[in-house]
């Protein structure tokens, strides 16, 4: 059965691109990521992502009283008895105004509506969206500035993931995301970005979005046969061979990559959605070993 995108993940790709977001007195009113956002350190947080419980928790675990649902979090014993607050962009509103937070921070697209109810209710909230790298360290900056600790340690431990040299040349490197359709990051996404940054030659860097995937371009099999990479990634979420659907394509051994076995599969989060800091992590690893061997 060919997979398609879960409404949840179409609109992470949707989302990707927006900015981060301040809810309080102002709604709507954006702010610098290094400016204070509280007089006094916040002692009770809400986090509606993944990603953001687990920056939070790694900054300041004891103040971190809510976190979503979801897979990546379930299995981590750091979260276990903590507060479930629910999944996606419906989070039991009720339950996180019962936690009694001084602050929820949740993500740009998924959590607006929620933000303007939470306001009227005089909780702030903030609202981020991490496309880039560079995104992902202003978010752990505000967040430990609220929190009243120091980003530092955190951000130098992930900033010591990106290469210190990049390979030369760029290996030319397409990476399929999905299959109906079948998407290709461009540089204002997450997975764009990062490809940059570990110094791919993204075929599809430069490409304008069309439609709704913000930050993806669709692919036909004629232009994946121009492209005709050296190195082929491929993210198919909840496919237990991410490869399946792509070996029964015509075009697929025609490909340099197949030709030359340079075809990885990956993981969706981390490389497509960040998902956690420890998806991040083995992201960074696995794309330092695959690019780095060119």
């Amino acid at each position: 059965m060919l997979y398609r995108y879960s409404r949840r993940q179409m609109a992470v790709l949707t989302l990707s691109g927006l900015g981060a977001w301040w809810w309080g007195h102002a709604a709507g009113a954006q702010i610098q990521p290094q400016q204070p956002l509280f007089q006094t350190p916040v002692k009770r947080v809400a986090s509606l992502t993944s990603l953001t419980a687990d920056i939070l928790y790694r900054l300041a675990p004891e103040k971190l009283v809510g976190i979503p649902s979801g897979q990546l979090l379930e299995s981590d014993p750091r979260f276990q008895g903590m507060t479930r607050l629910g999944l996606g962009n419906q989070p039991n509103l009720e339950q996180l105004v019962a936690l009694q937070p001084e602050w929820v921070v949740g993500a740009t697209g998924f959590h607006n509506t929620l933000a303007e109810r939470l306001q009227e209710l005089g909780i702030p909230t903030y609202l981020t969206s991490v496309n880039n790298w560079q995104a992902l360290e202003e978010t752990i900056t505000t967040l430990a500035a609220a929190l009243g600790v120091d980003p530092q340690p955190l951000l130098q431990e992930y900033g010591s993931l990106l290469p210190q040299e990049l390979p030369n040349p760029r290996p030319k490197t397409l990476l399929l995301a999905g299959t109906q359709p079948i998407l290709s990051p461009n540089r204002e996404s997450w997975a764009g970005d990062l490809l940059e940054r570990f110094g791919a030659d993204n075929l599809t860097a430069t490409l304008q979005s069309q439609g709704q995937f913000r930050g993806y371009v669709t692919l036909s099999a004629e232009r994946i046969l121009e492209a005709n990479p050296e190195i082929l990634l491929v993210v198919n979420p909840e496919a237990a061979d991410p490869l399946a659907f792509f070996r029964s394509r015509p075009f697929w051994n025609q490909l340099q990559a197949v030709q030359t076995q340079r075809v990885y599969a990956f993981d969706y989060y981390g490389l497509v959605n960040p998902g956690s800091l420890e998806k991040i992590k083995a992201t960074c690893e696995r794309l330092a070993e695959v690019l780095s061997g060119s």
